[in-house]
């Protein structure tokens, strides 16, 4: 990590909360918490709209005050993890790694320095 981001990380959780649901489609929702294994990330988990009943975890750590890695976790659907390896699965990971990153952008005012 080049530059330490300066924002207590429960406060980023939940400015992350408040505004990760307003990039996600009409009906997803989002969960944010910090990650206790890093001072730099969060955990997010995304329920999907509609009667897919898909859910992912993801792992999102700052590299600097702008920047995140997004890694994909796990995907569970009707509460049993499944392939994400599936072109469909890995489509919807792909949205919404985009929807984590635009998050990151839009609270860059909260961790620059």
């Amino acid at each position: 990590m080049d530059q330490r981001i300066q924002v207590d990380q429960h406060q980023l959780a939940e400015a992350w909360q408040q505004t990760l649901p307003d990039t996600l489609q009409p009906g997803d929702r989002a969960q944010v918490k910090a990650d206790e294994a890093n001072p730099q990330g969060l955990r997010i988990h995304i329920d999907t709209a509609g009667h897919t009943h898909y859910s992912f975890d993801f792992e999102c750590a700052y590299l600097d005050s702008r920047e995140v890695h997004v890694n994909l976790v796990d995907v569970e659907r009707d509460g049993r993890t499944i392939d994400e390896r599936s072109e469909h699965i890995q489509q919807l990971a792909e949205d919404y790694t985009r929807h984590i990153h635009e998050c990151a952008q839009t609270l860059h005012y909260l961790t620059k320095q």
